[in-house]
């Protein structure tokens, strides 16, 4: 059976019967392999090159001298070290009465820092502030340092001259332009002192009572292979786990830069659902190729079945030849996928990155599991419609309907195709809802199309013209072929919109969690007989209306009167949380880019005492709604009932606080105020004349921070649209493939018709009313459910507004349109040409 099957593979490639099957699958499969390889390769360099925003693969924090067995095991493992030591200090310039002295960061550095990522150094001090330097991978050299643009200032001293810190002096030899690993916490919010480590001693400044944050910098020796820093990272925790070590933190990308994190996770489900709906469209493309093999075999199983070959040898023998030819198909487009990967790499190396991590396997076994289930999931039952013919369609031409068992199939082939989409997407919340939106529409689609001839039936006298009339007649001569048709292209044109539409709302999403006007200053420490005054010459600097928020220094003492103690969180984050003061804050209305997840919004008033949570602290505290806080202010207890908790949009680098107590009960809390805002590049001077003002302000420029975050949204956002239009080629080509199912039965028609005397003009202006028909009927149903399933993944995915796009409809309605005025104009172009007595003769 196997030979006559491969004879009958043979036979059908060279009669051209194979060639639509085997090309819809490469095009399947190359598209899916070709977003697969990039989707995979650009996941892992993203992930990978963020890590320069830490500095390192990982990092261990700790508020004393990181163990040298620890050390030891690392340097054991071949992994890369680095050391920094930070802590606050006075910087000094100049020299008695003239002396001027400044609050600084002081960070001492070793060899090797940073491990990931660059340094960017300068002399000159505009071109510091722009962040534009040198790139450098040196430390400052035994007796200089580098420092911020604004401490000259602040000092009054330039390049090349001398500061204080502690018992020695250093020369100021380089401007930072840029520190990757920096972060934004306001332990980095004092302009920056970076010396050598090894010049630290000589400071006397590091004693046993300094607050002092040491950070151990781990990576690999190749910035692609981070297995042994997964392997040293478990080993780490168990460490600290077992010999219960207090103020240590192991940080990475997830806890160490939330703000990065949150671009990423929305980067990464995003190119999910680029590879998600490429798949969508792949099993569009499989089914209507099997279909129209199925159509233009029926003859041949009626004649080898009164040549005495049973069912089962009919089925077997079919079903080998769609094995042979799925195992080519897929290979070969994992093949061209693998290729075009390239293209896209070439397209957008320049913004990406230019040492991407190798090639991974699972792409390429993705590509030949998707190819072989989709031909096996949605040709099955085509097959087994094929077993089925009756010996009498040699005489009669009669298909025999599908039975039970062959409708069975479907099902089959559909639990076949979520189990790909589950393995695909990684991520079954995004696969379900796809997959359910895609199988909710083509019920309804089906629906829509037998209501929508029904309609048309009523409506064909409305018109005496032949054209109008034959293409209504053409439309009712074949409803089930029809429907087919709408629902295809229909389900295809979703696709293309709804990447579209979730496309565009997450570049919008993005931009606005982290927009060009995002705050870029930070003013903490502001005196309450201050605020007025900081106020108006934020405002003469160019910021319209500053908003300042109240600031509370205030420890969490109990929950629900249990007292809080070191053995109450086995956690060391919440231990952490739990042992630090919190910076709390109160206001009457939710602040901007927060979003209630649970509970409502408290309501002011006298002997009210209810607080509003970050959702995530809440997680780590294992606190709820309905929970008692008790803070210690200042001697002053406060206890909260929590009404809700929040969701922050961290990217947004705007004032955010974890804890919002209504004011009634903050009423004599000692506060100060903070803000942020973005300064206009004219108002560059403001930090200056405000501390000299008033020397109790702390002025944080974050604009480095900003510029690191938008650095890597604008790689992911030139990743997705590269994806996009990757994916749109890939869908206008399964859309063709979806419009060629009829092509032989509208090849037969248009012969028969010229025959009977209808003119070539005619049949023409048919043609070109069908395909208006069908393709605008299928572009506004696609687009109504291109914005049912947007909705539902904007809301229930990626968490971001969505909003109402009436153009979506009026797109849908000519995209659908073009798209079958072009399909049906390639497949048909040249029926019309030739003779109705040879059309006839072929058909």
């Amino acid at each position: 059976m196997f030979t006559q099957a491969l004879r009958m593979t043979l036979r059908d490639w060279r009669a051209g019967e194979l060639r639509f099957l085997l090309v819809a699958l490469i095009v399947a499969v190359s598209a899916l392999s070709a977003v697969g390889f990039f989707v995979d390769r650009m996941r892992t360099a993203l992930n990978r090159d963020a890590h320069q925003l830490i500095g390192a693969d990982l990092l261990v924090n700790a508020d004393q001298p990181i163990r040298s067995d620890w050390r030891r095991e690392a340097e054991r493992r071949g992994l890369l070290l680095a050391d920094t030591v930070t802590f606050p200090s006075m910087a000094q310039a100049g020299a008695g009465e003239a002396s001027v002295a400044q609050l600084a960061s002081v960070k001492a550095v070793s060899k090797g820092y940073p491990l990931r990522g660059q340094m960017r150094i300068t002399t000159n001090a505009d071109d510091a502030s722009a962040a534009l330097g040198a790139k450098t991978s040196a430390i400052p050299a035994p007796g200089t340092v580098w420092v911020d643009a604004n401490l000259l200032v602040s000092l009054k001293t330039r390049v090349g001259d001398s500061i204080q810190l502690g018992d020695k002096r250093f020369t100021i030899t380089q401007l930072i332009a840029s520190e990757p690993d920096r972060g934004a916490s306001f332990a980095n919010f004092a302009p920056r002192v970076m010396l050598a480590l090894d010049d630290l001693p000589a400071t006397h400044l590091v004693d046993n009572f300094a607050r002092v944050t040491y950070r151990m910098q781990v990576a690999a020796p190749s910035n692609n292979d981070l297995a042994r820093v997964d392997d040293y990272e478990c080993w780490l925790r168990a460490q600290i786990e077992s010999t219960q070590v207090k103020g240590m933190r192991i940080e990475s990308l997830e806890n160490g830069r939330p703000e990065m994190r949150a671009t990423l996770d929305r980067a990464d489900r995003f190119l999910s659902l680029v590879a998600l709906l490429s798949a969508m469209l792949a099993a569009v493309a499989v089914a209507m190729a099997a279909r129209r093999f199925m159509q233009r075999h029926l003859d041949a199983c009626a004649m080898l079945r009164c040549l005495g070959m049973t069912q089962n040898q009919v089925g077997l023998m079919y079903l080998t030849e769609f094995a042979l030819v799925g195992l080519a198909g897929s290979v070969l487009g994992v093949l061209v996928g693998f290729g075009a990967h390239y293209v896209l790499l070439e397209l957008v190396g320049r913004m990406v990155t230019t040492d991407l991590p190798p090639v991974s396997p699972l792409p390429a076994l993705q590509g030949v599991a998707t190819g072989l289930l989709l031909l096996v999931g949605f040709a099955l039952p085509p097959v087994l419609q094929l077993r089925n013919v009756p010996h009498n369609r040699v005489i009669r031409r009669e298909q025999a309907a599908p039975q039970p068992m062959v409708l069975a199939t479907y099902g089959i082939g559909i639990a076949a195709f979520l189990a790909l989409l589950l393995w695909q997407v990684g991520d079954p919340k995004l696969a379900l809802i796809t997959a359910g939106g895609f199988l909710g529409g083509f019920g309804v689609f089906a629906l829509a199309g037998w209501l929508a001839l029904y309609l048309l039936r009523q409506l064909r006298g409305i018109s005496s013209g032949q054209g109008w009339r034959f293409a209504i007649t053409s439309l009712q001569r074949r409803p089930g072929a029809t429907v087919v048709q709408i629902v295809s292209l229909a389900l295809g044109l979703m696709a293309l919109l709804l990447l579209t539409v979730v496309r565009g709302d997450l570049m919008n999403a993005w931009r606005v969690a982290t927009p060009p006007d995002a705050p870029n200053r930070f003013i903490i420490n502001i005196m309450p007989d201050q605020k007025d005054d900081v106020a108006r010459r934020i405002q003469a600097a160019g910021v319209p209306s500053p908003a300042l928020y109240p600031m509370i220094r205030g420890r969490l003492v109990a929950v629900n009167g249990q007292a809080i103690t070191p053995q109450t969180y086995r956690n060391d984050d919440a231990r952490r949380l739990a042992d630090r003061e919190f910076n709390l804050s109160t206001m009457t209305q939710i602040p901007q880019q927060n979003e209630i997840v649970q509970g409502q919004w408290f309501n002011d008033g006298p002997g009210v005492s209810e607080a509003s949570v970050e959702q995530g602290i809440g997680r780590t505290l294992h606190l709820k709604l309905g929970d008692v806080m008790r803070f210690d202010m200042a001697g002053q207890v406060v206890d909260a009932k929590i009404t809700s908790l929040r969701k922050l949009e961290w990217g947004s680098m705007r004032a955010n606080f974890f804890v919002i107590i209504n004011p009634s009960a903050m009423a004599n809390a000692p506060q100060t105020f903070m803000t942020a805002f973005h300064l206009p590049q004219r108002g560059a001077a403001l930090a200056n004349s405000l501390t000299r003002a008033y020397p109790n302000l702390t002025v944080v420029d974050v604009s480095g921070i900003i510029r690191q975050l938008q650095e890597v949204l604008d790689q992911v956002v030139t990743a997705v649209e590269f994806l996009f239009m990757f994916t749109l080629a890939s869908g206008v080509l399964v859309l063709y493939a979806a419009l060629m199912g009829s092509q032989a039965e509208r090849t037969r028609e248009a012969g028969l018709l010229r025959a009977l005397g209808a003119t070539r003009g005619q049949l023409a202006q048919a043609q070109r009313i069908e395909f208006l028909l069908v393709g605008a009927l299928s572009g506004l149903l696609a687009a109504s459910g291109a914005a049912a399933l947007g909705w539902a993944l904007a809301k229930y995915q990626f968490k971001f507004p969505w909003s109402f796009e009436p153009g979506v409809w009026g797109a849908g309605l000519v995209a659908g349109a073009v798209c079958a005025l072009i399909g049906g104009w390639l497949g048909l172009r040249n029926v019309l040409r030739q003779p109705p007595l040879q059309t006839l003769r072929e058909a």
